[in-house]
């Protein structure tokens, strides 16, 4: 690990690729999401908040870094 590792510390939130349990729909959520997202084809609930990290609940496919 190099100085600017232990300097710099990471970021805890990601963006997901969320596949929709209902109509098989993908699209890219954030992971402490503040707001309901939901799924732009059937409208199903992909996430809720829930004060930090957001409840995912569709299926993650991606984590992009």
């Amino acid at each position: 690990m190099s100085e600017w590792e232990k300097l710099i510390p990471k970021p805890k939130s990601r963006f997901l690729q969320v596949k929709c349990p209902e109509c098989g729909n993908e699209q890219i959520v954030f992971s402490h999401a503040t707001i309901r997202v939901k799924c732009n084809v059937c409208g199903f609930v992909l996430t809720e908040p829930r004060g930090g990290k957001a409840k995912v609940k569709g299926e993650i496919i991606g984590v992009f870094e």
